[in-house]
């Protein structure tokens, strides 16, 4: 992922240097268990933490120049170390397969990646919640199809956020727990020629469960359930990006990015500010979703396992999480600055003369004794009139000349069909549902 939409310490996982670090410490562990199984000397395993104990500088340089000559990463890390360690590294990786140090070490840095994107989620779901109680009574017309549909609150907008992006926090802490597995089980997955205890000691030393059963790699359902995850994450931050996008857009206005001091919108109309955050997030989220099906083409390997995976998952694992903790982050800065325009959400409200109230109409002509059929009739033929003078004409006068209205409601009776408290009854247990009691 290019720098720009990056940040320092999810891209420090990724690093070439970090890689490196995690398969030392699996290869390190490893030769411990062994070491404590008598396979191999006390002192390889002694050697190998004595030599990380100097904090070493890892030679990238020097491990892509012998791959370049090898043909394999795992062979030219293994030679570098040696190198580094002296005679003693002859012990490492004894009864392994590449597989048990690539796979586990991905395992390693997707926990790590995780932990961050958790921390994203929950300063998200801080910032939502806080804006959320701020507007809880704020009335803001809800729209269906882009339409004016019933008054809600914008606070009751940003709570259906609230417990969207909570979801998601779920679903990462079980994709996280899915992808946190070990295999150190040797070439085809069968221990041939390595012991379990030995995988088990490097789990417990990593922080990651037992693969309960691997081929030669981890199997890559885990993988695809795991990208899919962060794929639904970023929908849900699209979602949000795009009802912040369309409250801007001119004829609206309900609410807008912050725009900075000096801020410019176009190099061309000094007027312009435009919703580039938001649309920015609607372009990050396309790219998180993007690893999404690569990753399920990836469980379909051949026999006990092909390489078609690896260069997929190169791309994707650190792609996926860099974006998508940069867009989490983006999208709480948004929400956190969002300017909310509540006399704007009142003026829209109020834009198409009382149409918002039509079902209330309908509902107490039925209860007054009308059929639904001619109630629906009576209350549409007034509302499209109000309708199609944009609004110029108010329904409540409409239905208080009609004949077929007054003879089942007063005047009274109607003027109490048109207030907004009644659309605001429930927000305080829904409020309640979604933050809980104590809110």
């Amino acid at each position: 992922m290019i720098p720009r939409y990056s940040r320092p310490e999810m891209v420090a996982i990724w690093s070439p240097e970090t890689r490196f670090s995690i398969w030392f410490e699996i290869e390190a562990h490893a030769t411990e268990a062994l070491a404590k199984l008598g396979v191999v000397p006390q002192s390889a395993a002694d050697a190998l933490w004595k030599w990380w104990a100097t904090k070493p500088a890892i030679d990238v340089a020097a491990i892509d120049a012998i791959e370049a000559v090898t043909k394999h990463d795992v062979i030219a890390f293994l030679t570098w170390v040696a190198e580094q360690v002296g005679d003693e590294a002859r012990f490492m990786h004894q009864g392994m397969t590449s597989s048990d140090v690539l796979d586990t070490c991905l395992s390693v840095q997707l926990v790590r990646a995780t932990d961050i994107l958790l921390a994203d989620m929950d300063a998200l779901l801080a910032v939502i919640r806080r804006r959320a109680f701020e507007h809880k009574m704020t009335p803001t017309i809800g729209r269906s199809h882009g339409i004016h549909a019933e008054p809600v609150t914008f606070g009751f907008k940003l709570a259906q956020a609230y417990a969207e992006f909570d979801r998601c926090k779920a679903r990462l802490v079980a994709a996280r727990a899915e992808i946190a597995t070990c295999a150190i089980s040797g070439a085809v997955g069968t221990f041939a020629n390595i012991s379990p205890q030995v995988e088990a000691h490097v789990a417990e030393k990593l922080g990651l469960a037992i693969e309960p059963i691997s081929t030669q790699v981890i199997p890559r359902d885990r993988h695809a359930m795991y990208f899919a995850t962060l794929g639904v994450i970023a929908s849900s931050i699209e979602r949000l990006a795009i009802e912040v996008r369309h409250l801007q857009r001119t004829e609206v206005l309900e609410a807008e990015e912050y725009f900075a001091p000096g801020q410019k919108g176009s190099s061309a109309m000094p007027h312009k500010r435009n919703p580039v955050l938001t649309e920015n997030l609607t372009g990050l989220a396309r790219l998180v979703r993007s690893a999404v099906t690569p990753a399920l083409e990836n469980v379909a390997l051949w026999h006990e396992r092909d390489i078609s995976h690896s260069s997929v998952e190169r791309g994707i694992a650190p792609d996926a999480t860099i974006t998508l903790d940069f867009a989490l982050a983006r999208l709480a800065g948004v929400v956190d600055k969002l300017l909310v325009y509540p006399e704007r959400m009142q003026r829209n409200l109020d834009r198409m003369g009382g149409l918002v109230h039509s079902q209330r109409v309908l509902l107490a002509l039925t209860q007054a004794g009308g059929s639904r059929e001619a109630s629906y009739l009576i209350v549409q033929r007034n509302a499209m009139k109000v309708w199609e003078s944009d609004g110029a004409l108010q329904l409540r006068d409409l239905l208080g000349a009609d004949p077929d209205v007054t003879k089942c409601l007063s005047d009274s009776e109607l003027d109490s069909l048109f207030g907004l408290d009644h659309h605001f009854g429930s927000i305080d247990a829904i409020f309640e549902r979604v933050f809980g009691s104590a809110n």
